[in-house]
């Protein structure tokens, strides 16, 4: 069990902080939801209810959607985008897929290499993009359900309001809808873009997202 801990502490670290401000987030947005009900007169809900609404459930996706979306513009530009001195960059020589034998597939697999990475046919192929196509599919797949969601709390707002609803189509149209995704979106580059940037002349020692403490800021692809 200790060895099981600490070789998948750092995955079992984030799985337990991600539930433990979920649930942080459940309990502090039905406080934030039943002031406003209060406010305008209506009943309070209870935890129970608010997490299984449409208002608890936009709030969730609409930030799952930007998070895998960084990952997937970051996991591709990075194949062909560098910056000189980060960390987080490849070297300014090596953009592009590389090739075969720098990759490990096909005839230049080793043993312990992945099944589909010593096939060397249309299964190599996918298995060699599989990374960014899953992050991008969550990414939409979170999209769509942050439109469903986020149709849904608009359209209880309008009803509330005594203004008529408006269909899923219309709301991708919408302001809200466009304010919520982009709002999300900007922050994220900003963050990626910062990182590769910082990384160039800042240091954490230890870790791997960080260049050796004593690295060059030139040197590229370091990791410490």
């Amino acid at each position: 069990m200790r060895r099981t801990l600490r070789d998948n502490g750092l995955g079992i670290a984030f799985g337990l902080l991600f539930l433990a401000m979920l649930v942080g987030q459940a309990f502090a947005g039905q406080a934030q939801y039943n002031e406003q009900q209060t406010a305008t007169g209506a009943e309070p809900v209870s935890i129970g209810r608010y997490v299984t609404s449409s208002p608890f459930a936009v709030d969730v996706v609409e930030n799952w959607q930007s998070e895998y979306l960084q990952f997937f513009l970051y996991i591709f530009g990075t194949v062909w985008l560098v910056q000189r001195g980060s960390s987080e960059s490849k070297e300014v020589d090596k953009t592009g897929v590389e090739s075969d034998e720098e990759q490990m597939v096909g005839v230049h697999a080793r043993p312990d290499s992945p099944p589909w990475a010593r096939a060397g046919d249309w299964r190599t192929a996918v298995y060699a993009r599989s990374l960014g196509l899953v992050m991008g599919a969550i990414f939409l797949v979170s999209w769509l359900a942050q439109s469903v969601a986020g149709q849904a709390a608009y359209n209880a707002e309008q009803l509330g309001n005594r203004e008529d609803p408006i269909s899923w189509v219309g709301y991708l149209g919408a302001a809200d809808f466009w304010s919520r995704t982009l709002q999300n979106w900007q922050s994220e580059m900003l963050a990626v873009g910062s990182m590769a940037v910082l990384a160039i002349y800042l240091r954490q020692r230890g870790s791997p997202e960080s260049k050796p403490v004593g690295a060059a800021h030139g040197d590229t692809s370091a990791t410490g």
